[in-house]
């Protein structure tokens, strides 16, 4: 039933099929091969069309009958990436499809020459120093066409492009919006749109046309904006729909996993996109940062020698490469790969936040401060790149900014156990005990994935004198790494048994101060602190013979904390 309520909600397959197919040929006749590659992605998951139901070619006009000759010549010079000649021989043409190209020609003229002039991605031409001259002419002439309501889609989402590019935004967003509803099929302009939606309030707002389109741009953006769950089911109704075989959709899964860490579920969906798709280079570079996390030598080192094959001048594979001497300490070559990266694509976000993390290996702050500074003007929504200027400037000592700059990676990752304690580390470095306490509580209860936030929030309890406090979260803390298996690895649960044995020492419960004491044994650094305590209750035991059930009685008078610890049980949780 419910997949019978999807399809009819994305209706006909075999009508998405036939506009998939119309929309490839206009975005190839244009040269937006990016959009054309996507659209063709997604026809080919579904099932092809019987010959009678292909869709017939587009209306040819009279104006295109008269521009046919120019068009053909100048899109061989454009294919050939000879901008300049294709809009020479495109001048004066009058059907919208020569005029795309013409203005499209100098757009991208104007991109290769500022690519040419910038000589090296840290060097000293930076960002606003080298720009598209070409831009300003295009935004007079296009802004003329768009008042006089002459643009088409295609048209439309170009104004849009050279808007953003020189950072009229919230002009760019309404020009996109207006190039969905003329021409809703058109990936590319959904996607600079996603670029410039900065939260789930401005997507809310935007008036976007009712096309079965909208749940792709809907799935991406929720990935975009940290929205894993929402991201995850809109994906899941798009393969229950009928989109199952959609290489695209699967990796875009994988990477909402990468995302939120579920790094096993990732890596799982990653390896059946490689046995799909094997000579696939998009997203490798995701799946190359899973790998390195999961320190997997001879996997990453297979992947960076398979793209190399592949392609060695594309920008995921020198990531990939970067990724593989990063994971071997060697930074230097690493740093070398990523800064290929940048001068293959100098947007790519990728490339500065690792090249960030690379020079941050290296001690070089300031390097490493500009990197991250770069992969924010690509995006603000990336949140490593706030939280490696957080990490610089912790570095270098100065916790003011290191503030400022955890709490955007907070804001973009509310959820991340991670951004919480370094935002509570900042609060306690600047004396600001009860914020730095809230920071860490709320850490744990996100699920502390580096299992750190119980320890901090305990040695803060510790250093304020809140004896009881301290002792509570290090008793959660020791529960939650034995219930991990992790506990003879850890090297802090010494520090927190070491406690809780005094404490319970201090409160004359001797049965659990002497379980505790026991534990300390098992670790090197506290088996002598253990050994002491045991001598010492084994002499308070000889002084005082008192009943078991008298050593609660202290518990019950009125200079007892009202937050008491209850004792410790440590039995079921043996190392």
């Amino acid at each position: 039933m419910k997949m019978a309520a999807l399809c009819a909600e994305f209706g006909d397959l075999a009508q998405i099929k036939k506009q998939l197919i119309s929309v490839i040929s206009l975005c190839k006749e244009r040269g937006l091969l990016h959009s054309a590659k996507w659209a063709s992605e997604l026809a080919f998951s579904l099932d092809p069309l019987p010959k009678d139901k292909l869709p017939s070619s587009p209306p040819f006009t009279e104006e295109d009958a008269q521009d046919l000759d120019a068009l053909t010549l100048a899109k061989s010079y454009f294919d050939l990436k000879e901008y300049d000649r294709a809009a020479y021989f495109l001048k004066g043409c009058c059907s919208q499809k020569a005029y795309f190209l013409y203005m499209y020609s100098r757009y991208l003229s104007g991109e290769k020459k500022k690519d040419d002039e910038t000589v090296d991605s840290l060097g000293p031409l930076e960002k606003g120093q080298v720009r598209n001259e070409a831009l300003r002419e295009l935004r007079v002439e296009l802004s003329k066409k768009h008042i006089a309501g002459e643009l088409d889609g295609f048209t439309l989402y170009l104004y849009g492009v050279v808007l953003r590019k020189l950072d009229l935004l919230k002009e760019a967003v309404e020009v996109f919006v207006e190039a969905i509803h003329a021409l809703p099929l058109h990936w590319g302009a959904w996607l600079e749109l996603s670029n410039l939606v900065t939260n789930i309030e401005m997507l809310k707002s935007l008036s976007l046309p009712d096309c079965w389109i909208k749940d792709f741009f809907m799935a991406h953006m929720y990935t975009e904006l940290q929205m894993i769950k929402e991201a995850l089911q809109k994906y899941q109704n798009l393969m229950e729909a009928g989109f199952s075989k959609s290489t695209y959709i699967i990796s875009q899964i994988a990477v909402a996993y990468h995302n939120i860490r579920d790094i096993d579920q990732a890596l799982a969906l990653f390896n059946e996109l490689r046995e799909q798709d094997p000579f696939r280079i998009d997203n490798m570079d995701t799946f190359s940062n899973l790998l390195y996390v999961k320190s997997m030598k001879p996997e990453l080192s297979y992947l960076a020698h398979n793209l190399v094959e592949i392609d060695k001048y594309r920008v995921e594979t020198c990531c990939v490469i970067g990724n593989y001497y990063s994971l071997r300490s060697q930074h230097e070559k690493a740093a070398l790969y990523f800064q290929r990266a940048l001068k293959l694509n100098p947007r790519c976000l990728g490339a500065w936040t690792l090249m960030g993390h690379e020079y941050m290996e290296m001690k070089n702050t300031s390097a490493a401060i500009q990197a991250y500074r770069h992969a924010i003007e690509v995006n603000k929504r990336d949140y490593r790149a706030w939280y490696g200027l957080g990490q610089t400037y912790e570095i270098l000592k100065m916790p003011f900014y290191c503030l400022y700059y955890y709490r955007k990676a907070h804001q973009l990752r509310p959820n991340d156990s991670r951004m919480l304690v370094a935002l509570g580390e900042s609060y306690e470095k600047l004396s600001q005990q009860l914020e730095a306490k809230k920071c860490y509580w709320r850490a744990y209860s996100v699920g502390d994935v580096e299992k750190m936030a119980l320890l901090k929030l305990a040695k803060l309890h510790e250093q304020l004198n809140e004896y009881d406090d301290a002792a509570q979260c290090y008793m959660l803390y020791i529960q939650d790494i034995f219930s991990c298996g992790e506990q003879l690895e850890h090297a802090e649960v010494s520090t927190a048994l070491r406690y809780l044995g005094q404490y319970y020492f201090k409160n004359k419960l001797y049965d659990e101060a002497s379980l505790c004491a026991q534990r300390c044994c098992d670790y090197n650094d506290a088996r002598e602190e253990g050994k002491a305590l045991l001598r010492q209750i084994s002499l308070v035991r000889d002084q005082i013979e008192t009943p078991s059930a008298d050593l609660f009685a202290p518990l019950s008078n009125n200079n007892t904390p009202v937050r008491r610890v209850s004792p410790l049980n440590l039995i079921s949780f043996t190392p």
